[in-house]
């Protein structure tokens, strides 16, 4: 790790504190002096601002306890800004629920709801604005001072060598500084540029050098506390989901299908199950109304079942009906004759469908026709978000790259249907979904969700 982000990594700790107890003390000034305009406040009877301070320190504590654990002092990477306000947001509503627990169990600390809400608002909001403070003073600090900066040697004379060098000469604010480049590991060559330009890492681009080499390279890092790192090849970038175990001394390396492993498998199936709930029950009025008009206008059932797979596993999809009944049994017939058929690979979609109802044009416009799968959600047969779920007879004309997208569990919306919906090709659509499957996050989720809101209301693509 950088000199920088280690310093800045420590330093964050006690600026969160100190943030923390500021959230505190503009939350009793806001409820005793500001909300007193509006109500008579009799909270300083209650609660001493001595008592009070000494609350706010206990609590700013439990609150750094819980922000270790959700990863906001991890050492190994330095997070982006979305993941660091999501770590923030999560860890502060976990610690506030925490506080709430005591409330209930002791009743004897204070009666002020605001304390609690205005608390973990301005605890988020304090704690972020540190935090981006941080951030401006380390790049200001790194790129125009130089302050623990890593000083690098790229070896290799390939295209991946030309392209780091030249990322971190326009990145200052890395915290890198090329400092020597090499065409290949010479010992006699690293060993001198060790001595002469005090190297603190050594980056191998490429490894198509002899093993003794990349020993003796090695070698030499070790001898002199240099750091070595190295770009995978495209082998190794393929397995780059993995984990290790030590077995009786051996290391063991296994290749994971996807990063949603462990604790993501289990938040992301709680996300699953208290959503769909929410909104099964949030939209159940939506559910009568668009149920009475479909047995209004057509005769037939108000849901279908669709066989669709997911993760392998077949089930039936539900569905508001937007076509009139039986209407699969005339797909052999619009294979023939359709000539507006969206370019899908072993999908089949067709724009204009004839088979389509008033009703169901408009539900399928605001994908409300969708809603139903919330009870597929809290079956567990799909997730909330992941890649399309698609027709058995379609999955069964997958190409080997194609059967990716059943790793995990199909969703009801996913990166695929948010980035162009039916109007992207099949082969766009495999890609958007390796690459959620490979970096799934639960910011990418929430990033989703949130354009899978917007579409349904702007964007007319559905067919």
């Amino acid at each position: 790790m950088k000199k920088s982000d280690l310093f800045f990594n420590v330093l964050r700790l006690p600026v969160d504190f100190l943030m923390l107890i500021s959230a505190g003390l503009v939350t009793y000034f806001f409820r005793t002096e500001i909300l007193s305009v509006f109500r008579p406040v009799l909270f300083d009877f209650n609660l001493p601002i001595t008592r009070y301070v000494y609350l706010v320190v206990l609590v700013s504590a439990l609150f750094i306890c819980v922000y270790a654990m959700s990863g906001l002092y991890s050492m190994k990477v330095r997070m982006k800004v979305g993941e660091e306000f999501s770590k923030i947001l999560i860890a502060s509503s976990a610690g506030i629920l925490l506080v709430i627990i005591y409330i209930f169990l002791r009743q004897e600390l204070f009666d002020s709801r605001f304390l609690i809400l205005g608390g973990w608002f301005f605890a988020i909001l304090f704690t972020l604005l540190g935090r981006l403070i941080i951030r401006y003073v380390q790049r200001t600090l790194v790129s125009k001072y130089n302050f623990g900066i890593q000083r690098v040697m790229i070896i290799g004379d390939d295209e991946g060598a030309l392209r780091i060098k030249q990322d971190i000469e326009n990145d200052p604010a890395s915290g890198y500084r090329v400092v020597k480049a090499l065409s290949g590991p010479d010992a006699l060559e690293i060993k001198s540029a060790l001595d002469n330009y005090g190297v603190n890492e050594i980056i191998l681009t490429h490894q198509n050098y002899s093993e003794d080499k990349i020993i003796e390279l090695l070698d030499l890092c070790n001898d002199n506390h240099v750091t070595f790192k190295f770009v995978p090849n495209i082998t190794q970038l393929m397995a780059s989901n993995f984990s290790i175990d030590i077995f009786k001394g051996l290391p063991f390396i296994e290749i994971k299908r996807t990063s949603l492993e462990g604790w993501g498998r289990v938040t992301k199936r709680l996300v699953d199950v208290f959503g769909s709930l929410i909104g099964l029950i949030v939209l159940s009025p939506v559910f009568g109304l668009v149920a009475f008009a479909i047995k209004w206008e057509t005769e037939g059932p108000v849901f279908v079942k669709l066989r669709r797979v997911s993760k392998n596993r077949e089930f039936d999809l539900l569905k508001f009906r937007s076509m009139i009944d039986n209407a699969h049994e005339l797909n052999p017939y619009l294979r023939l004759v359709a000539n507006d058929r969206v370019d899908a690979g072993p999908l089949w979609k067709m724009k204009d469908d004839p088979r389509i109802t008033r009703v169901g044009r408009l539900i399928r416009k605001t994908r409300i026709d969708e809603l139903p799968q919330f009870y597929n959600i809290l079956m567990g047969e799909i997730s909330l978000i992941g890649p399309r779920p698609h027709q058995p007879d379609e999955i069964a004309r997958y190409e080997k790259h194609h059967k990716k997208v059943l790793a995990i569990k199909a969703g009801a919306t996913g990166l695929a249907q948010v980035s162009g919906s039916s109007d992207i090709s099949f082969e766009r659509e495999v890609a958007l979904d390796s690459f959620y499957i490979d970096n799934w996050s639960l910011w990418l989720d929430t990033k989703i969700v949130l354009k899978t809101a917007i579409k349904m209301f702007f964007d007319k693509s559905a067919v």
